[in-house]
């Protein structure tokens, strides 16, 4: 069944918003997790789903080079590709109208190119299919992580909370989605007509879910209201919200609720963000709205008179994992994955929860504490590097400090450079001595 769908993967440009750690070498797609371009966990989740002919959809002409260059390289013979470029900026929605003329399936699978999980879209297709749903979005639970450890700490574990995603409405069985505030929307009171309340019978308000951004459209239905709509930009703030309203708003109508009550709503206040739960329950006789049907002209039977908007639940641990599960990468008995052609030097030390790739080289008296360094980096002695990702071909001088910061790929630091919170840009030069603290450093693109 899953054949059917067409599938998209939306794998971004170099966005100003990533800037320092995209640039005209490294687009978002090929930024590295776990030492693997973020855009190979959608690629192999794919593939393992038996869904080998894609369009991956890339902003920027030189990106979408860059982009299809990897992808034929590391896909020869196993899946076919075709990546599409489409003007920067234009947002999700903006891509879709880009690339219309190469739709042509009943259903399109969209994908983002930076979802990093296991869950097979083969499940979300089949709710989709199931219900003959305009749109299913798949969601998961909150993550909540787990002690910050830093160097600085006062030594007291500090549990980050949950920020507040969006505000999710569901019907009890948990299948179709009644109300959603994304975006700007969740820092203001919300509220909800009484008249969808009415409507839908009962509701579910949750604060405790995130959109994966894995969707499954009826392709008339996105195209139609692309076209209607030429103002939306993006599917997960413009789309799917206008698909979720308007589906309600035919069920007002149909069930004949006074326009003076329009105005009048229920309110909902997500508590400072935190996880939020509670039942809003409209005391009508009118059935919950899908299972709302009318009759054909003929009389002969029953004919849905408004489309649905359906999810599907995910759990947490098929969402959020861990590099061993994802890549098949087995931990030592430190807790950490070294790679066997990387050198460390005397007394130095890779603590847990850290990846060091192939090829690269520590020197005397490193330490190493929950974080990843990639391919081929040359790190010198007596250097530390915590709560930090350190991308390939990195060149570290002796007596470097660097806390949770993130150095992009041919960087360099020179002797004793220090950097706290720090964003490097891919071949930038940290002058010896340096100190940095919360700046973003790269070079000026010409």
């Amino acid at each position: 069944m899953i054949m059917d769908f067409q599938v998209v993967v939306l794998a971004g440009g170099t966005s100003k918003k990533l800037v320092p750690l995209v640039s005209e070498e490294v687009p978002k797609a090929l930024l590295p997790v776990a030492n693997r371009p973020v855009l190979y966990y959608v690629l192999e989740l794919l593939e393992r789903s038996n869904l080998k002919d894609l369009i991956v959809v890339v902003e920027g002409v030189d990106a979408a080079r860059r982009v299809g260059g990897w992808i034929s390289g590391a896909y020869v013979d196993r899946l076919h590709v075709e990546v599409a470029a489409v003007p920067e900026d234009v947002g999700t929605a903006g891509a879709f109208r880009a690339i219309a003329h190469h739709l042509t399936a009943n259903d399109i699978l969209v994908v983002s190119g930076d979802l990093v999980c296991d869950v097979f879209p083969g499940a979300v297709a089949a709710a989709h299919r199931r219900y003959d749903a305009a749109v299913t979005t798949m969601l998961c639970s909150l993550p909540v992580s787990g002690p910050l450890e830093s160097g600085s700490s006062s030594g007291k574990d500090k549990m980050k909370k949950p920020g507040c995603c969006n505000i999710i409405g569901l019907d009890p069985t948990k299948q179709f989605l009644l109300y959603i505030a994304t975006g700007p929307e969740i820092e203001r009171d919300i509220r909800v007509q009484k008249s969808i309340l009415r409507a839908v019978g009962q509701m579910e308000i949750r604060a405790d879910l995130m959109d994966t951004h894995l969707y499954a459209f009826k392709r008339a239905v996105l195209q139609e209201v692309l076209e209607r709509k030429d103002t939306f930009q993006s599917l997960q703030q413009d789309v799917l919200p206008y698909l979720v309203w308007s589906q309600l708003r035919s069920e007002v109508l149909l069930n004949g609720a006074p326009h003076s009550e329009e105005n009048v709503h229920d309110k909902v206040v997500p508590r400072d963000n935190q996880v939020m739960l509670s039942r809003l329950v409209a005391k009508t006789t009118t059935p919950s709205f899908h299972e709302l049907h009318d009759m054909a002209p003929d009389g002969s039977g029953a004919v849905r008179r408004t489309h649905k908007c359906c999810v599907y639940i995910a759990s947490q641990d098929n969402v959020i994992g861990d590099a061993s599960r994802l890549l098949g990468y087995s931990f030592s008995a430190q807790n950490n994955i070294i790679h066997p052609s990387a050198k460390l030097g005397s007394k130095t030390t890779v603590g847990q929860n850290c990846m060091l790739g192939e090829g690269s080289q520590l020197g005397d008296k490193c330490s190493v504490e929950r974080s990843v360094i990639g391919r081929h980096c040359r790190i010198g002695s007596n250097v530390k590097v915590i709560n930090s990702v350190v991308m390939n071909h990195v060149t570290i001088a002796d007596g470097c400090s660097i806390q949770g910061s993130v150095i992009c790929s041919n960087a360099q630091l020179q002797e004793r450079a220090v950097l706290k919170d720090c964003q490097v840009g891919a071949r930038f030069v940290v002058t010896s001595g340096s100190e940095y603290k919360g700046e973003f450093l790269a070079k000026k693109e010409r």
